[in-house]
């Protein structure tokens, strides 16, 4: 989106409010315009503007084709679905191995009664407790080895999620919002016309506000003050004027040349 300054020529004059009679300074009106370029690439489906259309900020005037990023992004929400179920269920393949190391430590405290007992032998106890740490052993080592599939999966599903999140922000661009208020000036492409991300869609500029830039002799300067209420008059077509008011808002820290179409009160 770039924006500019443009200018609307015009007889209008400006006399300060302190009962002067005549005109004080002549100058033209401005306006800030700004060329609103596209964010997607792809044919233009829809471009619903005008010149000399008024334009509300946020209005959705227009999309782009975005098939195929839906499409791509549908491939990527496919892929993130088929590797969530590859995830691991650590608990349930966990299950088994558990039960045998709880079948098993009851086992060892039974042994460990009839040693107690004399009725079994330290050997056999002996064995168990070394069935016992096997048991944990590959309990920790599958759980490990499980954890590491699942933060391999996680990974993978995150990076296809900012793919995602990219395709969305693709997605919205194709929509043509207009970013700010104001009166379309040109239209540069029409519905059916392939663009580009920079490509100028339309210019637009809000004339419902203008700054009038005026020009004053020296002599005139100490007269002037920053928030000056001064009335502004411009030709109404039919010989006569349109008066407003206005107000000071800014001054030139250093001379100017004076355009060759506007006139000083001196050149008058």
């Amino acid at each position: 989106m770039l924006s500019t300054v443009i200018f609307f020529q015009s007889a209008i004059t400006m006399t300060s409010c302190q009962g002067k009679q005549g005109f004080d300074a002549s100058g033209s009106f401005e306006a800030e315009e700004t060329v609103i370029a596209s964010q997607a690439q792809g044919v233009i489906m829809q471009f619903d503007i005008e010149e000399g259309q008024t334009l509300k900020s946020g209005e959705r005037v227009g999309y782009i084709d975005s098939l195929q990023l839906f499409l791509k992004k549908e491939q990527l929400l496919s892929q993130i679905e088929a590797l969530a179920s590859k995830k691991p269920d650590i608990a349930v393949q966990l299950a088994s191995l558990q039960e045998q190391l709880r079948t098993a430590g009851h086992e060892k405290a039974r042994l460990a009664n009839l040693v107690k007992n004399d009725a079994a032998t330290g050997k056999q106890l002996d064995d168990m407790d070394a069935q016992v740490n096997v048991l944990r052993k590959q309990i920790n080592a599958q759980k490990s080895s499980l954890e590491i599939s699942t933060t391999s999966i996680d990974k993978e599903i995150k990076t296809l999620e900012v793919q995602v999140k990219q395709l969305d922000d693709q997605l919205s661009k194709c929509t043509i919002l207009n970013p700010v208020t104001g009166t379309v000036l040109t239209r540069y492409t029409r519905a059916n016309e392939t663009t580009s991300p920079g490509k100028p869609l339309y210019k637009i500029a809000d004339l419902s506000e203008m700054i009038l830039r005026v020009y004053i002799s020296g002599n005139q300067l100490p007269k002037l003050s920053l928030n000056q209420p001064v009335k502004v008059f411009t030709d109404d077509g039919d010989g006569g004027f349109r008066e407003a008011q206005g107000t000071v808002a800014w001054i030139s820290e250093k001379a100017e040349f004076t355009p060759k179409t506007i006139q000083t009160k001196d050149e008058r």
